[in-house]
């Protein structure tokens, strides 16, 4: 009786194996899948949205966007941080208008701050997305290192520092798994720092040049 009990227990043992080995190449299967989805949406948005800004480069100024106010700063800063082949100086705008007195920085700065962040998430899902192609950037792997080994400090301090790297930080971040509301979270917190500070220093620096200048 025990033989043949333990028989049928040894015939099962291949079956099970193989349904667990079709399970995982199924799910690997749908993975890639997912991904391959994910990519082509992902340089969809990309070429269409960075078109749109090329054929409207005109109408994204200073000027036109200056009488939006807090909108105009959002704006700026989304499109800024969304568009990363067409140089939109959102750092900038952002400083001229803390010299706009009827506007209050801190306020400039939560705004900023807010479509910064929101364009970031672009590079989160690009990291998730490409996680097998990003290792071969030299600088990468440092990154995603600091990313694994101190998570949302990491992405915070990259956001607040003004520096051309964060998009890898933010790739890093989807690539390692870090859950999307603490890669936001950071961002947004880290971005709005940096915003603020500089949303006063140009309330105070353009006007003390002004008055330097006898302007």
């Amino acid at each position: 009786m025990n033989d043949s009990s333990s028989v049928g227990q040894t015939d099962l043992a291949p079956k099970e194996s193989l349904a667990i080995q079709a399970s995982r190449k199924g799910a690997t299967a749908a993975e890639k899948t997912r991904k391959t989805v994910l990519r082509v949406v992902l340089l969809l948005f990309f070429v269409g949205f960075t078109t749109f800004v090329a054929i409207n480069r005109e109408k994204i100024t200073f000027e036109n966007l200056r009488g939006l106010g807090y909108l105009g700063v959002f704006l700026m800063a989304w499109i800024g941080s969304t568009t990363v082949l067409l140089p939109i100086p959102h750092m900038a705008f952002t400083f001229t208008m803390g010299s706009v007195q009827v506007l209050v920085p801190w306020w400039i700065g939560l705004c900023a701050g807010f479509g910064d962040s929101l364009g970031e998430l672009w590079g989160y899902l690009a990291g998730y997305a490409v996680e097998d192609l990003v290792d071969r950037w030299k600088v990468y792997p440092k990154i995603e290192g600091w990313v694994r080994r101190h998570g949302m400090l990491t992405v915070f301090l990259m956001g607040a520092v003004p520096m051309p790297l964060f998009d890898m930080a933010g790739m890093a971040a989807g690539a390692t798994g870090m859950p999307v509301w603490k890669f936001y979270l950071a961002t947004w917190s880290g971005k709005t720092f940096k915003a603020i500070v500089v949303a006063w220093a140009g309330r105070y620096s353009i006007a003390w040049i002004a008055n330097l200048l006898g302007l």
